[in-house]
């Protein structure tokens, strides 16, 4: 049997993440690192090409990565993190975008990867028990993105990262403050949008503030659907004066309907987001930041692993959060203009 790139990293005392930046060229490795890579590869014999083949089920060179939305910056982060390496094993990347809930019903039903691929990528999809043995049955190695669960994971604590951007906004003296949130339908399993949700209601709960239902609005995800629930929110009996918004889309929708509205941010009411987008830097705003491509590499390595080894790590990856304070925050103003 070929030698594996989990070998080549094992001898060289670095991730098989870093074997496959080192060979491929790609920058962010040190010349010492690439050097020792390198002679790594060379002792062992070791080609990405020849190591393919060689991986346990060896049958179609082929992951499958099974996203709820395709047309969604996270998903999008995650799959340009995990695609380098597996290509750098000889892997290439087969996209199974589910839509909505009767998607879904029909993957699980057909399992139209059977027999196309030699691992899967399940980004965000919690599964239930019989979701879980029909993947099961395909005797392929599965790693999972943003769902603790069976199968192994790499993923962010979402309560309390949620937790420390609400906190930071009691800190500044705000007291009615607003969510937009996933909304209560949320599909395929996806946790994210209640322990998010979890976390606000628990930093309210222990500063005594009670939360208020006309201060939380459905925003879907979207930058629409955070338009539409920051105009809701501003037509509430008592305005808030700061918001939180699950995501950074929606925060650049409540902004968008914050302008539009004429008022200020953050002198008329403070805005939070969650991800650090791309563009959340350029709009000012500040967020609680992911590493969201080093999940889905961590994540193609857990499958490498597996596939080169024939053994599952056990337990979860959970990668930390930093809360990034930008020019979107602030103390609430009195009526007056006094902080």
């Amino acid at each position: 049997m070929g030698t594996t790139i989990a070998e080549v990293a094992a001898l060289a005392g670095v991730s098989t993440a870093t074997v496959s930046r080192s060979l491929r060229g790609l920058p962010h490795v040190s010349a010492e690192t690439r050097s020792r890579v390198a002679e790594a590869a060379r002792s062992l014999s070791y080609s990405a090409a020849h190591s393919a083949s060689c991986l346990r089920s060896g049958l179609t060179r082929t992951v499958g990565v099974v996203v709820p939305y395709a047309d969604r910056w996270f998903f999008g982060k995650v799959v340009s993190g995990a695609a380098p390496v597996l290509r750098a094993a000889g892997l290439d990347l087969l996209l199974y975008h589910l839509g909505d809930d009767a998607g879904r019903d029909r993957f699980f039903a057909d399992l139209p990867l059977r027999g196309r691929v030699d691992a899967v990528l399940l980004l965000s999809v919690g599964t239930t028990a019989p979701e879980s043995r029909a993947l099961r049955s395909l005797d392929v190695p599965i790693a999972v993105v943003g769902v603790d669960g069976e199968f192994p994971s790499v993923r962010i604590d979402d309560e309390a990262s949620a937790a420390r951007a609400v906190r930071y906004l009691v800190h500044l003296g705000h007291r009615d403050i607003g969510l937009i949130s996933g909304g209560p339908d949320v599909p395929f399993g996806f946790l994210t949008p209640f322990q998010r949700r979890g976390g606000y209601l628990d930093v309210l709960a222990g500063a005594g503030i009670t939360a208020a239902p006309d201060l939380e609005a459905d925003g879907g995800f979207t930058i629409a659907g955070g338009e539409r629930a920051m105009c809701q929110l501003l037509a509430a009996p008592h305005r808030p004066t700061a918001v939180f918004a699950e995501s950074d889309e929606m925060a650049f929708g409540a902004l968008r309907a914050l302008r539009r509205a004429g008022l200020r941010v953050p002198r008329d009411i403070s805005v939070v987001g969650f991800d650090d987008h791309d563009l959340a830097e350029t709009l000012d705003l500040t967020t609680v930041a992911q590493p969201v491509p080093e999940q889905g590499a961590l994540a193609a390595e857990l499958l490498l692993h597996q596939l080169g080894r024939g053994a599952a790590p056990t337990g979860g990856t959970l990668l930390p959060t930093r809360l990034v304070i930008r020019g979107s925050t602030a103390p609430p103003f009195a009526e007056d203009g006094a902080m």
